[in-house]
């Protein structure tokens, strides 16, 4: 995925849900103006309860900040700016809203969890923390200042409070405050399940889209392996009797080496090119992940190509398993460490990192710090004999595809040019137990 792409899609979907907030605040203002007019007392004085006089106007400030938010909005910039802004001052909002319906006897202090809720929309896990710390150094310290009598608020018998013993102050504040933060941690965390599952919903769908795409040419790729693997056999064979009948010299013994050689490279193209129609899964059996993975970074780190040039850093959560044949998973992970270490110019890192977050799956990645897929060939690197090697043959990416989809798991990557790509795994876990 190109940066630019990347980063208009996040602001794009940032500037979506703002508008959602601005517009929700905007409603609970009216709301508030509503029912406050609606159950507002006047009593025998004609005058309403201060309580209510102050809601109407905290209701026309809101009114007035979402306008402000919603032209802001409208420009389309600092829109991560825009998004702190509103929450803290929200934060203050719901304190001002719980001062002058009762402090402590408040029957508002919910709106702080309404608050660090649609933080951890906006802003993932760190921005609901950081709006369930603000909230709770306000609420703490409004609570203190009462407790000081340094403020006083209205009546404890108003209409908008309710009543709890002196006793209690401690384990309300308490009681509050854990009440944020555990809010705080589950939306986090809800979030980040969501744009996780947003992210599978994408992969699966161009996963679908390389499948079918492929699926096409399969039987006709098939036959035509099959078709040139024998006549080669046949020209390898003749060659190999020229060469011990006729009489030995160096040019042509050159020349035969040469045949000899690019024969051999036909027949291996027209075995992976078979590959690529069917692996097959015969042989598929238990094995554990993070073990493969070291076999083969032990194997990568002594072949002298990239011996001292690629420093491979592994991250793996053990005890994870697939089915699948030993040969296969083998051949995926180097096929797609040896694209990650020729894509490095120089000295680079190779990060491996596996884990299975919510068990039903396993996800393996493989990051390079090389030059990245250049956007115009990135939804071309999976298809047969795509190549921008000049000795490469274009199949190695085609048989890793093919293989992972064999074995009902998906593959899909991200790149960004001059920084690097990642190539993200995800395979069904066997032992995983509805």
């Amino acid at each position: 995925m190109d940066s630019q792409d990347f980063l208009f899609r996040r602001i794009r979907e940032l500037f979506i849900q703002i508008k959602w907030v601005v517009l929700a605040r905007a409603v609970f203002a009216l709301v508030l103006i509503f029912s406050t007019l609606f159950f507002s007392d006047t009593g025998l004085t004609g005058q309403r309860d201060q309580s209510f006089l102050s809601l109407y106007k905290i209701s026309g400030t809101i009114l007035g900040l979402s306008l402000v938010y919603f032209a802001w909005l409208c420009t389309k910039k600092y829109l991560y700016t825009l998004a702190y802004t509103q929450i803290i001052i929200d934060t203050v909002i719901v304190t001002a809203i719980v001062f002058v319906t009762g402090c402590f006897y408040s029957i508002f202090t919910f709106l702080y969890l309404l608050v660090i809720i649609y933080a951890a929309m906006l802003l993932l896990v760190r921005g609901s923390f950081s709006v369930a710390l603000a909230s709770s150094i306000q609420y703490g310290f409004l609570i203190e200042l009462e407790y000081l009598k340094i403020i006083v608020p209205l009546p404890e018998n108003q209409a908008l409070s309710l009543a709890v013993d002196q006793h209690n102050i401690l384990y309300r504040i308490v009681i509050t405050i854990s009440a944020c933060f555990a809010t705080a941690a589950l939306s986090g965390i809800l979030s980040l399940q969501l744009k996780s599952a947003r992210k599978d919903l994408k992969i699966t769908q161009e996963h679908l889209k390389r499948v079918e795409k492929m699926a096409a040419v399969d039987e006709i790729v098939s036959g035509i392996a099959h078709e040139i693997k024998n006549p080669l056999a046949s020209l390898s064979g003749s060659i190999q009797m020229l060469r011990d009948e006729m009489a030995p010299t160096e040019e042509n013994d050159k020349l035969m080496q040469i045949i000899l050689r690019e024969t051999d490279r036909l027949k291996q193209i027209a075995t992976d090119i078979r590959l690529i129609s069917k692996p097959g899964r015969t042989n598929a059996e238990l094995i554990d992940l993070a073990k493969a993975i070291d076999d083969v970074k032990t194997l990568f780190d002594n072949t002298p190509d990239w011996h001292g040039r690629i420093n491979i850093v592994t991250r793996l959560e053990r005890d994870l398993a697939v089915c699948m044949d030993a040969v296969h998973l083998q051949q995926i992970l180097w096929n797609l460490m040896k694209n990650a270490a020729e894509s490095i110019d120089g000295k680079g890192k190779i990060t491996i990192s596996l884990h299975s977050p919510r068990h039903k799956r396993i996800y393996l990645t493989i990051q390079d710090t090389g030059q990245g897929i250049d956007k115009k060939n990135a939804p071309h690197i999976f298809d047969p004999f795509f190549t921008t090697k000049s000795d490469g043959t274009g199949v190695g990416l085609s048989i890793t595809h093919r293989i992972v989809d064999t074995y009902d798991g998906m593959i899909d990557f991200e790149s960004i040019p001059g920084k690097g790509t990642v190539f993200t795994l995800i395979f069904q876990n066997p032992n995983f137990k509805e």
